[in-house]
């Protein structure tokens, strides 16, 4: 298998040089639409939730509401493992992927891939399969990266997998074997959705749309949620992310989720004629 992953969206999503890069995430977190403040360096004792939706655009549009996440897991107990489930966006490689390299690279540095649950999941998994080419050219994880890497630098590691298919059934099946592999491993995980939420709609449309889909999350039935952007046309692009995520914290028997923010890229970017939602959320325990 190859060994390292190379980043693709440096310098177009987010800054190419790492003090720029470490500047602009700096930013992310003190902006107005942020936190308002950075992130403490000392982290909490306790695992505190399943884990959290974060968007993955440009960080000048959506790098505010994601730092919302990142900021709240900075509070807890510092994970071993990060899963980062996103969508597929460039239509290449299996339905469910699982990225099969060793290392991935940022301007920040590299970040280990946990090459025990990747084994794991290519020896038990019946629907997520190892493959490249569906993460050579896909932004939805990489984009969560740099923000990982300024909590913890080089020392959690991650699990990368995308997604075409975005059945509720697949995103279910998925889910329990994610739970039944760490189970095994009794690695302490958390999960990261990698999704944005309506697309290129005027920001009032975009933000109802946005708050049906939201409601149908914090009622935490996945089926709910998939029925909702179906029936309303809300253009999420990882229903499937924030299924499997739906499904786990389910099966954890997990607190009702909590928004964080929520906002689009009309207050970040100024443009409310075509916009995008973003949210944050956690899964509490």
């Amino acid at each position: 298998m190859e060994d390292v992953r190379s980043p693709v969206v440096a310098g177009t999503f987010y800054e190419r040089e790492p003090d720029r890069l470490k500047a602009q995430i700096e930013w992310c977190f003190e902006h107005p639409i942020g936190p308002g403040k950075l992130p403490r360096r000392l982290n909490g004792s306790s695992r505190l939730s399943t884990g959290y939706i974060s968007p993955h655009a440009g960080y000048v549009y959506s790098g505010p509401v994601a730092a919302h996440a990142f900021y709240n897991l900075s509070l807890e107990k510092q994970p071993e493992t990060i899963i980062i489930i996103g969508p597929n966006h460039t239509g290449m490689g299996a339905p469910i992927a699982l990225a099969p390299w060793r290392e991935w690279k940022t301007p920040l540095g590299r970040i280990k891939v946990d090459l025990y649950l990747r084994d794991l999941i290519v020896k038990k998994s019946t629907i997520i399969m190892p493959d490249y080419e569906a993460h050579s050219y896909e932004h939805s994880i990489e984009v969560q990266l740099p923000f990982i890497q300024y909590l913890y630098g080089d020392t959690v590691k991650i699990l990368p997998i995308v997604a075409m298919d975005q059945s509720l059934e697949s995103a279910q099946r998925v889910a329990e074997e994610l739970i039944e592999i760490l189970d095994e491993s009794g690695r302490d995980a958390i999960v990261i959705a990698s999704t944005d939420f309506n697309h290129y709609e005027p920001h009032d449309i975009t933000v109802k749309k946005d708050e049906q889909a939201i409601q149908a999350i914090l009622s935490l039935e996945p089926g709910r949620f998939f029925q909702t952007i179906i029936r309303e046309n809300i253009s999420v692009c990882g229903p499937f992310a924030v299924m499997v995520l739906m499904f786990m914290h389910r099966k954890r028997n997990g607190k009702p989720p909590v928004v964080l923010k929520h906002a689009t890229s009309g207050d970040t970017g100024g443009d409310k004629t075509y916009t995008v939602g973003y949210v944050s959320a956690v899964f509490p325990l």
